[in-house]
């Protein structure tokens, strides 16, 4: 740590921070470790397959698949950025983080999660295309713009990772090292701020509710446009498959918007931190690993693609 003198008041500048974690003994500590280290291994066995699946098997090198795969990579790299650390710091006896560590850990997972919310809305709008404009689909979904759309999702999120970061870590953090989380967030850090943070607060709620109502209104209309196309089409079984693949998507958007939305977009979310760490354990672990199985057990191509790969390596 560092001691700055302004006048005659000492200020502890903390050059480390300590996770706390959840509480309990030895015993509670085991059992969330191997929760955790389970959800994790589901999560990375489920996201590498999709990413394996949908990269070599051509009937799936589609923008819709495309985006999935996208979808897998941004799952598997965020809970990799808090698992690995959250399963160490359970038996560990300091907890510790550095300072640089802890922002690193910040900025990636802001980045991540933001860009994995404007990508379900990219999503959302290609499946308005697919469904809505069948014949000018071709043409508006190219590989050069679907390479476009997710390259924005980056820079969105890159955008507000950026701000975030330079607006927490900017405050001096003295009244102490100890935060009450898994991993480093903006709520548990800007409780230990001995700063006003009043600005911090409005700028998260107001980035992260512009973010989810702009991103949701996106989805919302996109599915309105398909729900009217749905109720037109006279084929049962065009009809059951468009539900199907749409149904997954919007299963996958309502869970993590509504936990996204739970934790950073509504007031009193910085005080809740008890609550916030169950939420946190939803959409960091339980949401990377149901996305693979929302997305495969519901999609008929997947499935196919997912025999087709298995009989191609028991003939080798």
């Amino acid at each position: 740590m560092m001691i700055h003198r302004h006048g005659n008041l000492s200020v502890v500048l903390w050059q480390e921070f300590v996770l706390v974690g959840f509480k309990g003994g030895v015993e509670t500590q085991a059992l969330l470790f191997a929760v955790f280290f389970v959800l994790y291994m589901v999560t990375v066995l489920g996201n590498l397959t999709m990413i394996t699946v949908i990269s070599l098997d051509a009937h799936l090198h589609s923008p819709m698949y495309f985006f999935l795969k996208n979808l897998s990579f941004l799952d598997l790299c965020y809970s990799s950025v808090i698992a690995p650390s959250a399963l160490a710091n359970f038996f560990s006896s300091t907890k510790v983080i550095s300072f640089g560590g802890c922002t690193t850990q910040f900025f990636f997972f802001s980045l991540l999660v933001t860009t994995e919310g404007f990508l379900l809305a990219v999503m959302a709008y290609d499946r308005f295309m697919a469904i809505c404009s069948p014949l000018q689909y071709p043409r508006t979904m190219r590989p050069d713009k679907c390479a476009c759309l997710v390259l924005g999702t980056y820079c969105g999120g890159c955008l507000n990772s950026m701000v975030q970061t330079s607006l927490t870590f900017q405050l001096p953090f003295c009244s102490s090292n100890r935060i009450n989380h898994f991993f480093c967030d903006v709520p548990p850090l800007l409780q230990l701020a001995c700063a006003d943070t009043a600005l911090n607060e409005l700028v998260m709620f107001a980035i992260c509710g512009l973010i989810i109502v702009g991103t949701t209104l996106v989805v919302l209309i996109s599915y309105g446009y398909i729900t009217v196309t749905i109720l037109r089409m006279r084929s049962g079984s065009g009809r059951q498959k468009v539900v199907s693949t749409c149904g997954s998507h919007m299963t996958a958007v309502s869970l993590f918007y509504g936990t996204v939305f739970v934790m950073y977009a509504q007031p009193g979310a910085v005080e809740s931190m008890e609550q916030g760490k169950v939420v946190s354990i939803f959409y960091t672990l339980v949401i990377p690993m149901l996305n693979p199985l929302i997305y495969s057990l519901r999609n008929k191509d997947v499935k196919d693609a997912l025999r087709r790969l298995g009989q191609r390596w028991a003939a080798l």
